[in-house]
């Protein structure tokens, strides 16, 4: 009877984690929405960063782009709004791949530093030659007003490059259910015997 009580309780622990995502998880905050998309091509230099989380961050947090040689771009101060943060261009950006980077403090005061990369492929006016070292050709019917070839901002579950490894709350959900299945190995061999 005991083990049935152990093997309730541990199966009841693993529905638990799985279902909730574990512990230490439920304190992060998740981006999850960006604009620009993570791995979009624009065809129009973007005016800002614009990135929504799916709780309210706080005045500490901060955005950062770099360009391809790892040069940070200016931008001006990351403001925060509710669950989302921007920061704006004050010169429009040249054709290239850029990195942003952003960190959060989370609820249970880890530092969380996260990023994903955009790229801007702005056609050349007409009659513009293309800068030196480039390979992008003029394309004959640019529109006056081009669009983001991404057409709608996508929706990301998590940033590109993060320094956090797998979560501990999968873990711990992968342990529970090691436990819950060996309590109940080990209820159904000691009935039967």
């Amino acid at each position: 009877m005991r083990i049935a009580r152990i093997a309730t309780a541990a199966v009841a622990a693993t529905t638990l984690v799985v279902l909730t995502g574990g512990g230490p998880a439920w304190a992060h905050n998740a981006l999850t929405k960006a604009v620009p998309a993570k791995n979009a091509t624009v065809t129009k230099s973007p005016a800002e960063v614009e990135l929504t989380f799916l709780d309210k961050l706080d005045d500490s947090f901060k955005i950062e782009v770099a360009d391809a040689q790892k040069k940070k771009v200016p931008t001006g101060p990351t403001t925060v709004d509710g669950k989302k943060g921007t920061a704006t261009f004050p010169d429009p950006l040249v054709n290239g791949t850029y990195t942003v980077t952003y960190r959060l403090v989370a609820d249970d005061g880890d530092a969380v530093e996260a990023s994903y990369r955009f790229t801007v492929d702005a056609p050349a006016p007409a009659g513009t030659p293309a800068p030196a070292g480039t390979s992008a050709a003029p394309t004959p019917s640019a529109s006056p007003d081009p669009v983001v070839s991404a057409t709608a901002p996508a929706t990301i579950a998590a940033a590109d490059t993060s320094d956090e490894g797998p979560g501990w709350g999968l873990i711990a959900a992968i342990v529970a259910g090691i436990a819950a299945i060996g309590a109940i190995v080990f209820l159904v061999v000691r009935r039967k015997a």
